[in-house]
């Protein structure tokens, strides 16, 4: 098993939360599924400061790595309603760095929840200074622009794009699949898949490169796309997955096929509610009280109860959902529900 203490001792990580995080069993909503597969959730939506999430594993790395280069400013991208770009602020805040946000506006939403509401308030609690653009700019251009700008005035930036998915920042989730493995065997479980919602494609990539430097089968992660298409997600996380193995001094590696995403509930595309999504959020609310977010964790959960009614795992089979946060989010989408 390869050492994840060593991993971030080697990379300067900072310490953003307290690790592990827990896994939990869902037999209330396996009852309510009427379902003899065993339904798990590993918790990283409760993981340290910010509101918590995943983003925080891919921010220990990426600060790290901005702190031993010296650097400020914490310059990142994202939608209005980025959950990376919350705790970004949240992480730069405790880190003692300035963050600035390059925020898109990538989904047509325009009631004031969505403008005004969930993450994008949390960003200003933060300290973070935003700057809005239009759906069709090229953000992690425009923010590059802007650390050339605060270059100038004698700043010292570090300029990471959407989600923190850099192979710097997805080597957090290289180690998160160490740490699901030691709970396997802590808890005497196997999982048959772990499941997870693939944005910018670093979770995915991280934990797909994690299995295979563990000698373990990376098709067992399965991520549900939820922003580009299958046709573009597949290639990119596959790219990365690369990446992190070469950025991490892995040894493994991973064949096209070993990297598995499903396109099913993408819906009409990126932030848009699906009606599979809102069911998924209330029924996991109402049986567990666990809150899934509306843009990922609620689309790929969705996901997760769609291949249970469709008998895609055995009964006694145990699976895993990493819920990877963004509650904020739901603030956002008060019409929606």
């Amino acid at each position: 098993m390869p050492d994840a203490a060593a991993l971030r001792t080697r990379f300067g990580a900072v310490s953003l939360f307290t690790q592990p995080s827990p896994i939990e069993r869902l037999e209330r909503l396996e009852q309510a599924l009427g379902t003899r597969v065993r339904i798990h959730v590993k918790r990283d939506d409760i993981a340290g400061i910010g509101g918590g999430g995943n983003k925080l594993r891919k921010l220990e790395f990426l600060l790290g790595d901005a702190i031993a280069q010296g650097c400020d400013t914490f310059v990142t991208t994202g939608g209005i309603q980025s959950n990376h770009a919350r705790l970004s602020a949240a992480a730069s805040a405790r880190m003692g760095l300035a963050c600035e946000l390059v925020l898109a506006d990538l989904v047509p939403r325009h009631d004031p929840d969505y403008r005004t509401n969930g993450n994008v308030l949390l960003d200003g609690l933060f300290g973070a200074k935003v700057h809005l653009v239009s759906g069709d700019t090229d953000a992690f251009a425009t923010a590059h622009a802007r650390a050339d700008q605060l270059r100038a005035e004698g700043k010292r930036p570090y300029v990471v794009g959407a989600g923190g998915s850099s192979p710097v920042g997805a080597l957090g989730y290289a180690a998160c699949a160490w740490e699901i493995l030691g709970q396997e065997r802590a808890l005497g479980v196997c999982f048959a898949r772990i499941l997870i919602p693939n944005g910018s494609a670093g979770t995915h990539a991280g934990l797909a490169a994690g299995m295979a430097a563990a000698g373990e089968d990376p098709a067992r992660v399965k991520s549900f796309t939820v922003l580009a298409t299958t046709e573009a997600a597949h290639p990119a996380t596959v790219a990365l997955a690369r990446a992190v193995l070469e950025q991490g001094g892995l040894e493994g590696s991973l064949d096209d096929a070993a990297i598995r995403i499903d396109g099913s509930q993408r819906g009409p595309g990126y932030g848009i509610p699906t009606d599979a999504m809102l069911e998924a959020v209330r029924l996991l609310a109402r049986t567990e009280g666990l809150l899934l977010d509306p843009v990922y964790s609620g689309k790929a959960f969705a996901g997760l109860i769609a291949a249970i009614r469709a008998g895609e795992y055995a009964p006694g089979e145990s699976v895993l959902y990493v819920m990877t946060g963004g509650v904020p989010g739901l603030f956002a989408y008060r019409e929606a529900f």
